[in-house]
């Protein structure tokens, strides 16, 4: 019988960091191959002609491929060294509530006001002159990306972006950053603030987003306390897949309705539904907690001893 392999945090943090190089280097190298063969071009190639339309559909591929090698199979490792039930151990759990459900639906919809809101204050945060040249040029260079992933003419076209750019990442990332990071962290500083908050500076920092820096921080806050109260990563993955797929929807309509979707992705809420945004958050989350501790009192004592 495979017994799990004992390892303290900070080995357990120098592990997942090491098999996320190995995945980043392998995953590249794999992407730019199948991207060749596919686009029939040399690899050094691959990376400008994903942003053409012409390879929407093989960019969408490649992104999802790249996703899963990145974010999504480092952790499965690391589980399956650490633990004997790795995919318990990233919280897939299957004990949940129907009120919880209810209250997972609704803290997506306050926390998208919310990530609205932070989204107009992150824009008026001053910047050195260069500083904001170099944002707003990376700024550029993930928006590129993006409208290409969020090209959509049919209906298809919708429900593929739904699954490239909504769930798939959902399912990725959560797996990643609270599944495995945030895990790390809690244990590591033995503050479950302090944990939450490095793991979701480091989900909105993955995305090289500066103007996006805020909004990704508090969904990170979110979907992390979601996560230690619930210990489920079943109900991340859902808000996580709304918030997307809220979005996605966003640019479907608007490109029915024949708007430039560049311009719906720069939209904001006003601060002052921010504001009250922040309190229905609490409230719901205060909720969800005692919801939480009713759900997980049958199993308490099986998580504690993972």
């Amino acid at each position: 019988m495979r017994q799990k392999i004992e390892l303290n945090y900070p080995s357990q943090f120098a592990l997942l960091l090491a098999l996320l190089g190995l995945a980043i280097i392998l995953g590249n190298t794999l992407v730019l191959a199948l991207g060749s063969i596919m686009m029939h071009t040399p690899m050094k190639t691959v990376a400008a002609l994903l942003n053409d339309p012409k390879y929407m559909n093989v960019s969408r591929l490649l992104n999802t491929l790249a996703s899963f090698l990145v974010f999504c199979l480092p952790a499965i490792i690391l589980g399956l060294i650490i633990n004997i039930k790795p995919f318990e151990y990233l919280g897939f759990r299957n004990k949940f509530s129907s009120k919880q459900i209810l209250l997972v639906i609704m803290i997506a919809f306050v926390g998208l006001i919310l990530s609205g809101a932070l989204g107009e204050i992150n824009q008026a945060i001053p910047l050195p002159a260069k500083w904001l040249a170099e944002a707003k040029a990376a700024e550029a260079k993930y928006k590129e990306t993006m409208l290409v992933m969020a090209t959509m003419k049919t209906l298809g076209d919708y429900f593929l972006a739904m699954i490239v750019m909504a769930l798939a990442p959902a399912l990725f990332e959560e797996i990643l950053f609270r599944g495995a990071l945030q895990k790390i962290f809690v244990g590591w500083t033995r503050n479950p603030f302090l944990g939450i908050l490095l793991a979701s500076i480091l989900f909105s920092a993955i995305h090289f987003s500066y103007f996006g820096f805020l909004p990704r921080t508090a969904l990170g806050m979110i979907l992390g306390y979601t996560f230690y109260f619930s210990k489920n990563l079943w109900f991340n993955i859902l808000i996580h897949f709304l918030y997307n797929g809220i979005i996605v929807t966003q640019l479907f309509l608007a490109t029915k309705q024949g708007k430039q979707i560049d311009k719906v992705m720069d939209e904001s809420m006003p601060i002052w539904l921010g504001l009250i945004a922040v309190f229905g958050v609490f409230f719901l989350m205060r909720l969800f907690k005692e919801e939480s501790v009713v759900a997980l009192s049958g199993e308490l004592k099986t998580f504690d001893e993972n």
